[in-house]
């Protein structure tokens, strides 16, 4: 009898261990968590992305938040919407908190002078992510995807696709990195007369935006054969409103890499995106902005990470479930 209680002691004692190392893995990403447990002075950090409506945008944000956390830091991450005087009120208001780190995600990189400014002032450290900033003065460090190589991979594979072409693209000429895209198709395709430019059309990167720009081409009977889009987001958008029209043979380019578009490209039904990697972006950001608050100097203050051509002939190299 007594050697059955002390076999039934012990499977008590190692369900009670599971259960809390459960529960510790359930709280230990909680600020609450950190503000209890922590011995050290947490360092504070802000993270303001043109929208978190993009998943790419939330990717990243999850990568930076994993390793903040870890090191019981705090972050604090503030949606403008595409709304560029809210996201500098944001930035105000996470300065006013007194952050020591700055991730930054521009909508419009004309109007940032004053904040950055304010920034250097106050000693913060500034990250800008996914795309440059004008004040480069004012930038501790950049991380970006290598935005013209992805327009130029996008380029070179419609001049394999088709000999001749009339294009429309679809840009958002306020950020540095969407023109870059651009600036990288436009260039590729210049020095030939077959590849004509019939539109190019502003959509801010935003799906609901995308399709009616391309609606209103095919509403006004305007010839095109490919749609160069800037990201992904603004690729469905496109090929939404031809779906509506029926219109299927429009080759779709975009920039990104998500999910769902790997999926249209495995069906035939979009021809390529220039893939990104909102991991490495995540990573590479923090980990820059922990060697800065370190004390390290960079010899190169941007990083540039590397984009591939997603296709159809090499769509089976990639998960069609999450992203590089």
């Amino acid at each position: 009898m007594k050697k059955k209680l002390n076999i039934f002691v012990y499977i008590i004692i190692i369900l009670s261990l599971i259960s809390v190392s459960l529960l510790y893995s359930v709280f230990r990403y909680s600020p609450f968590f950190y503000l209890q447990n922590q011995t050290k002075e947490p360092v504070y950090f802000g993270a303001t992305f043109m929208t978190m409506n993009n998943p790419f945008f939330e990717v990243i944000n999850e990568e930076i938040e994993k390793e903040i956390h870890q090191r019981g830091d705090i972050l604090y991450t503030l949606d403008p919407a595409l709304n560029v005087e809210k996201q500098l009120e944001h930035i105000n208001m996470l300065i006013d908190k007194g952050i020591d780190v700055l991730f930054v995600n521009p909508i419009d990189n004309t109007q940032f002078h004053e904040v950055l400014l304010k920034c250097k002032e106050k000693g913060i450290i500034v990250i800008a992510v996914d795309t440059n900033l004008n004040e480069d003065d004012y930038v501790s460090y950049t991380v970006v995807s290598d935005n013209y190589m992805a327009g130029v991979l996008a380029a070179k594979d419609m001049m394999l696709q088709k000999e001749s072409a009339q294009i429309v693209l679809l840009e958002h000429s306020q950020t540095i990195s969407g023109s870059l895209r651009i600036q990288g198709f436009v260039d590729t395709i210049s020095n030939n007369p077959n590849y004509q430019i019939v539109a190019r059309k502003e959509c801010e990167g935003q799906l609901e935006n995308a399709m009616p720009c391309v609606f209103s081409l095919l509403d006004q009977n305007i010839s095109f054969d490919v749609i160069m889009a800037l990201n992904d987001p603004s690729a469905l958008g496109a090929l939404a409103a031809l779906q509506d029209y029926g219109k299927t043979d429009v080759l779709v380019y975009g920039v990104d890499g998500t999910p769902e578009c790997k999926v249209l490209i495995q069906d035939g039904k979009m021809r390529a995106t220039s893939a990104q990697s909102p991991y490495s972006i995540g990573q590479e950001s923090v980990k820059a902005a922990y060697s800065l608050l370190e004390g390290k100097n960079f010899t190169e203050t941007v990083k540039k990470i590397p984009v591939q051509l997603i296709t159809e002939e090499n769509i089976n190299q990639f998960s069609l479930t999450g992203w590089q």
